[in-house]
């Protein structure tokens, strides 16, 4: 649970970063991000799957690069639910669903599903002949 509402939060910092980044993005304040981060959330568990499966032709010829265009409507679906965040068009969604999948990709990749903050073990040992592995 305690992973739940990370993930969360980190969603709704996500928002507030595109929305800080490009001016087509605008958003009212901290609730509405919060709002925000729970409806795409919603919209992203429940329509992202039929979406990819529907688009799957198209998904696999662009090597998966479609799927930010999937984003990209998701998040226009949000902002018609939620009256305190605009998206200007269809580029301001595709350039907002980049920066939120990348921040939340980054910031997720440290949280384990306990909810608790882990980093990466990475281990080098050096064979012999001066390569690593």
């Amino acid at each position: 649970m305690k992973g739940l509402i990370l993930r969360w939060l980190i969603l709704s910092v996500a928002i507030m970063i595109s929305a800080h980044l490009f001016a087509g993005i605008h958003v009212d304040g901290y609730g509405t991000a919060l709002v925000s981060a729970l409806v795409l959330g919603f919209l992203n568990a429940f329509f992202r799957p039929i979406l990819f499966i529907l688009t799957l032709p198209i998904n696999v010829l662009t090597l998966g690069l479609f799927t930010f265009v999937i984003n990209a409507v998701l998040l226009l679906m949000t902002s018609g639910v939620i009256g305190g965040l605009v998206v200007d068009g269809f580029g301001y969604a595709l350039l907002g669903s980049l920066i939120i999948s990348l921040v939340s990709l980054l910031l997720s990749s440290f949280i384990s599903d306990r909810g608790r903050v882990e980093s990466l073990d990475i281990e080098l040992r050096r064979r012999r002949g001066g390569r690593w592995e």
